[in-house]
């Protein structure tokens, strides 16, 4: 069940590019995780009001919700490659991207009429 949601102040590219990014971090955060991408979600909501560092430059932020335990090396390996991903396909320098890491219990996360613990 692996969920990567995406806010950015960037105004929201065309349907076909927002498409791609999706597509490309979902395979990617599967290959990461080890998981198959028929349980990984994405989601992009763009022309969010954010701030960063006090100002209203672009800037991007990410939650990556996985069932199980994402270890170090594994995050540090998403951060950056979701950070030059982001940063070339929105414009946000990596500088601006944040990304929340969430280990979940398989108990607190329904889906198809049951949970996965």
């Amino acid at each position: 069940m692996p969920l990567m949601q995406i806010k950015s102040s960037v105004a929201s590219p065309d349907k076909a590019q927002v498409e791609s990014l999706l597509k490309n971090l979902s395979a990617k955060l599967a290959q990461h995780l080890g998981k198959p991408e028929s349980y990984v979600m994405t989601a992009f909501e763009s022309d969010v009001p954010m701030t960063f560092a006090g100002t209203t430059d672009p800037v991007c932020y990410l939650e990556i919700k996985s069932i199980g335990t994402m270890s170090s090396s594994q995050t540090k390996s998403m951060s950056k490659d979701f950070c030059q991903v982001i940063s070339e396909a929105l414009g946000v320098p990596t500088g601006r991207i944040y990304i929340e890491f969430s280990d979940a219990k398989g108990s607190m996360w329904g889906w198809n009429s049951g949970t996965f613990g």
